[in-house]
């Protein structure tokens, strides 16, 4: 019988197990561990008269933001309001859309920061890509919470960088859960963490062991591409066998995320510095055919815009973090800028800190900054979309948040002034167009169980 036909047969006698297309190239994975997310209760609310920033590059002044159902309905100015909204006076104040850090490792190494809460490296190999960093996050991070104080409505958790191939990180919404399931963003892709540069190479190198050199990155990457290649080449055998008696390959769960990659269900997220670099790892997916989605940290991405927006590659950048090893050595605070001025470019303000993600409009607003001084004209409804919409295209989310457009989710936030001013401060946070943290309520802060139990333990 042919196999994707009598994969189609079984799965309509088994209730509840999927035989989709990423199963019928043997990837259950994909089905696993899946997201039991539901937004919060919310009534439809207008929200009324504030500077509106969309996200999509408009400003729009004394303007209303109306939500439905969890939903974006409307943007404009003097919304009407037939059927009775809850209407919120935002007059004086500012209105973005909630703000998405692309990379984080909230909840991996989470506060406070013990050795047994460190489970965003796995350093066991240089090639880990079966792990996922879902299975080490804890919700109970405050972390979680000090960063929806700072607007931030959804984030993509990695893991860390001392391998290769690090392992597959995960989009999840900035609600108070229990489980991250429950915080685990609907049918939001996957992402695989790579590094190249010196963390791999300092790492293994001074265990003897390979990777030692640049050398060695590249020919571990391509190796473990070959493999995945061939893992992908019995799958496709097996499919298209007509041996009824055929017995499925063994599943390898670091070749099903490198063949998630080969198909296009993976993104790929490559921390990587050097102008150099970037550019032999693009060779590299060319060789392998696959793409990067992103180059974080990407310290001279200003060498390159022209070739990364050629490529339709992202970078996501520290406004002002280098020098701090020699492959982040020739940073310039223009960079963030000048990624962004090159046509059909994808410019992303990154944390990659616990303390960073809580002001990433403050980030965003130094490399504005530093971009206007260099006499490129960055407005701020240009650079809010470095922490919003470019984010969420770079995590693949961005039909679904990242802007203040109809239909999309309604994770908003509303500012007691200009964003990107260092007094800033997050009045309210709504996420599916639920309140999620409001700064003049106390009983809209949310606290972690861990965090409540702190007083009694001291006690």
């Amino acid at each position: 019988m042919n196999k994707p036909l009598f994969c189609i047969l079984l799965g309509l006698m088994l209730p509840g197990v999927s035989f989709g297309a990423d199963s019928d190239a043997g990837f259950a994975a994909e089905d696993s561990y899946p997201s039991t997310y539901q937004p919060a209760a919310s009534e439809p609310l207008l929200l009324r008269n504030a500077t509106v920033l969309t996200g999509t590059g408009a400003r729009l002044e004394a303007a209303d933001v109306a939500i439905r159902n969890g939903r974006i309905e409307a943007v404009g100015v003097d919304l009407p309001n037939p059927d009775g909204h809850t209407e919120v006076d935002a007059s004086g104040r500012w209105i973005t859309p909630g703000i998405i850090d692309i990379h984080s490792h909230l909840g991996v190494y989470p506060s406070p920061g013990t050795a047994s809460h460190a489970d965003g490296n796995e350093i066991t190999a240089p090639a880990t890509p079966g792990v996922w960093a879902e299975h080490g996050v804890w919700p109970q991070d405050p972390g979680f919470t000090a960063a929806r104080a700072g607007g931030v409505t959804a984030m993509l958790v990695l893991p860390g960088s001392a391998n290769l191939f690090g392992g597959r990180g995960v989009v999840l919404k900035n609600v108070p859960a229990v489980s991250y399931q429950a915080m685990k963003f609907p049918a939001a892709p996957h992402s695989l963490k790579m590094a190249c540069g010196e963390n791999p190479k300092r790492v293994y190198g001074s265990k003897g062991q390979a990777p030692m050199t640049r050398m060695g990155n590249l020919a571990g990457y391509r190796s473990q591409w070959i493999k995945a290649q061939q893992y992908l080449q019995s799958w496709e055998d097996y499919h298209n066998s007509d041996d009824e008696d055929a017995k499925p390959p063994q599943r390898d769960l670091a070749m099903e995320t490198l063949a998630g990659v080969l198909r296009g269900d993976i993104l790929v997220q490559m921390h990587c510095y050097r102008a150099d670099e970037m550019i032999t790892i693009l060779d590299l997916a060319e060789e392998f055919n696959y793409r990067v989605t992103a180059f974080h940290h990407a310290v001279e991405a200003y060498k390159i815009a022209d070739e990364l927006a050629a490529e339709n590659v992202c970078a996501a950048m520290w406004a002002d973090w280098w020098g701090f090893k020699m492959e982040a050595y020739d940073g310039i605070q223009e960079n963030i800028a000048l990624v962004d001025r090159a046509e059909h470019s994808c410019a992303v303000v990154h944390s990659d800190s616990a303390e960073g993600i809580q002001r990433l409009n403050q980030e965003a607003a130094k490399a504005m900054a530093r971009g206007n001084r260099a006499g490129l004209d960055i407005s701020a409804a240009e650079a809010i979309r470095w922490i919003t919409l470019n984010a969420a295209q770079a995590m693949g989310i961005a039909t679904e948040t990242g802007s203040l457009e109809p239909g999309k989710a309604a994770d908003v936030v509303i500012w007691n002034q200009h964003p990107f001013s260092v007094y800033a401060l997050a009045d309210q946070v709504y996420i599916d167009g639920a309140l999620m943290h409001d700064r003049n309520d106390p009983q809209l802060q949310a606290v972690s169980d861990f965090m409540l139990g702190q007083p009694a333990a001291g006690e």
